[in-house]
């Protein structure tokens, strides 16, 4: 298999600082170049901080993916879909390039974001920059363990990256991304009991909740998806909270050898069931942004840059 992005599957980091620009340059040979050397700067500072744990990954937004890479195309490169019931909704908020950087170093992150900021220079437009951060011991800052269920070890190889499906693109992952705004002052008016009945889980230790202590259509419940044979639709989460004494969220970020899990996923939140009931916690939470991508294998990029 082609050579993947070192982030896409990479353990948890303690900081994360995600980038997402527009590109308006028209020279899709040089960004495509760029693209390659921006890869190159994440694989030096992963060297020269080996401590800090350094990973990144850069992705292509599906609208301009066209663009930069014309020709072959991801089978599955889809928009962000189109989910909205009653007063909850997806919003789409579609970029060119999103950039996740990873480490155990803040000061880490952000001098290899200052330093792609350098090399993209004029040639894009920052729509925004989010800090996460790893919060006490791997928790969303409801206080709840956040994808304690995420695929372990080889596993998220299967469960991350494109296969011999689609051999152009093997190596590569489908990406997605929201930023979600806790009403935090909301949820901790709930009592503890009140809270683990719409996550579906123990807030000590994230146990499962037997049917009776739980929301027919508890947080947990709606994401657990499966398809039309009742196998599990699985995705690497590599999200992380993010916030100040203003606004606090969690940034989601999902890794899948395709956008169905994402997208069922979504739609299992969001939509009503035959009950009328959803995903409660969507009363507590709401997403501001949404953009779909692909983030390519190395061999891919490196390739293309010639």
């Amino acid at each position: 298999m082609p050579q993947p992005q070192k982030g896409i599957c990479a353990e948890a980091s303690l900081h994360a600082l995600y980038l997402l620009l527009n590109v308006n340059d028209d020279d899709d040979h040089a960004m495509r170049v760029k693209i390659a050397q921006i890869v190159d700067l994440i694989a030096h500072y992963d060297e020269e901080y080996y401590e800090a744990m350094v990973t990144g990954v850069i992705a292509i937004g599906s609208s301009y993916w066209h663009e930069v890479y014309p020709g072959l195309i991801p089978v599955e490169l889809a928009p962000f879909p189109d989910v909205q019931c009653d007063d909850r909704s997806a919003p789409v908020a579609p970029c060119d390039l999103f950039i996740q950087i990873r480490a155990d170093r803040a000061d880490v992150c952000h001098a290899l974001a200052m330093e792609i900021m350098r090399l993209l220079g004029n040639h894009v437009d920052l729509i925004e920059d989010i800090r996460g951060f790893r919060y006490l011991d791997g928790r969303d800052l409801t206080g709840f363990i956040y994808a304690d269920d995420n695929p372990k070890g080889m596993q998220k190889l299967d469960i991350a990256l494109v296969g011999e499906l689609d051999p152009d693109f093997a190596g590569g992952s489908y990406l997605h991304v929201q930023r979600y705004r806790h009403n935090i002052a909301k949820w901790e008016q709930l009592s503890t009991y009140q809270q683990e009945y719409i996550m579906g889980r123990k807030k000590s230790d994230n146990s499962p909740l037997s049917d009776a202590f739980k929301s027919p259509r508890s947080h947990y419940d709606c994401t657990q998806v499966t398809d039309t044979q009742n196998q599990a639709m699985r995705l690497l989460r590599q999200s992380m909270p993010y916030g100040d004494m203003h606004v606090q969220g969690l940034f989601f970020v999902s890794c899948a050898r395709s956008p169905k899990p994402f997208e069922h996923m979504l739609r299992s939140m969001l939509m009503n069931d035959e009950n009328g009931e959803y995903d409660r916690f969507l009363d507590f939470t709401s997403a501001e942004t949404g953009a779909a991508f692909f983030a390519p294998s190395l061999t891919f990029i490196k390739q293309r840059a010639n």
